[in-house]
């Protein structure tokens, strides 16, 4: 059995002659591992989405009533059409940087410097929309009341599918005499001036609901039309919401990691933590592509005859983009 022996000579042309693993440069083929690797960091936290909310699937909430806002539409109730419109922009980003690559592997400077600085515009807008997003998650529309339980009750007006929820600040009575400054022991109810004190109280809302013969309390149970598929939350009558409300505890306004207005605590969690996990995936695929735009603008692959940190930064970006896709997939339409 002969030995093999390795020269310094094998080892300079490793990744430089003939014998390229896969026929890829070493930088390529460490950009393919890192996305590997973070592939399956993804995919930990989806499938992690999927077995709690498969859990909680008849109280998990309906992502069409949780993310219908549009920029410059306020009331319009326009379900997914924002996130629809930001996949697009991203996708629309990865077409661009495609363009980036196959101009660099003509080696026409312009074209790729252009290319570059649309796919980080699209990033940025992306980024602007996820801001957005998260400020209309955090800060809430409606609000609800949560019971000793931790369910979480929304206010509508109707019946069944067609019931229309409404917002707190729509039939909350308030109390003119409340003092916000009584902090004793042997009070039931504590008013805490400053931003983590909620704008109404449980006493408002409940005589609030009393006052409005209209108003039912709708749960975070979810039934099903069996005709058309459409799910929606259960509502209960007259006499059992005036009943229900006994139970609430606390008022909740939109959200954070503890609780949110739209339903199940654990909804909001996953909502921060993968949506703000690839957020910070876009940012850092943007800084890449800012350095590599001004490396292009001063002629530094043009010299060196290669575009190929141009391809491999390509490579992150359109990883970026699949992500996003399951992330959409997954966490809004399904």
């Amino acid at each position: 059995m002969g030995a093999t022996v390795t020269t310094a000579a094998t080892k300079e042309n490793t990744w430089g002659g003939g014998n390229e693993p896969l026929k890829v440069s070493y930088g390529k083929m460490m950009m393919w591992y890192f996305i590997l690797s973070d592939s399956l960091t993804f995919c930990g936290f989806l499938v992690g989405y999927g077995f709690t909310r498969y859990k909680f699937m008849d109280t998990w909430p309906i992502a069409d009533e949780v993310f219908n806002h549009f920029p410059f539409l306020h009331g319009v109730h326009a379900p997914m059409y924002y996130v629809a419109l930001m996949t697009f922009i991203l996708i629309f980003s990865s077409v661009t940087m495609v363009l980036a690559v196959d101009a660099g592997h003509q080696m026409k400077k312009g074209k790729v410097a252009t290319y570059m600085f649309l796919t980080i515009l699209g990033g940025l807008v992306f980024l602007g929309s996820q801001a957005w997003e998260w400020k209309n998650f955090i800060t809430g529309t409606y609000g609800a009341v949560e019971t000793r339980g931790g369910s979480i009750l929304h206010f509508v007006k109707g019946e069944g599918e067609e019931a229309k929820q409404i917002a707190l600040s729509d039939f909350a009575i308030v109390d003119a005499n409340r003092d916000e400054a009584t902090l004793t022991r042997g009070k039931g109810t504590w008013f805490l001036k400053g931003p983590s004190a909620p704008t109404y109280s449980i006493e408002e809302i409940k005589a609030g609901l009393l006052a409005n013969p209209d108003i039912k309390i709708r749960t975070q149970k979810t039934l099903e039309n069996a005709e058309t598929g459409r799910r929606y939350k259960e509502v209960l009558t007259r006499e059992q919401s005036v009943e229900r409300i006994n139970d609430a505890t606390i008022v909740v306004e939109g959200a954070n990691l503890i609780r949110n207005e739209y339903g199940h605590k654990t909804f909001g969690d996953f909502f921060f933590f993968i949506t703000g996990f690839h957020g910070f995936h876009v940012f850092t695929g943007i800084l890449i592509n800012v350095v590599i735009f001004f490396n292009v603008l001063l002629g530094t692959y043009q010299r060196r005859g290669s575009y190929e940190m141009v391809e491999k930064g390509g490579l992150y970006w359109h990883f970026v983009d699949l992500v996003w896709v399951f992330v959409f997939t997954f966490f809004y339409l399904v």
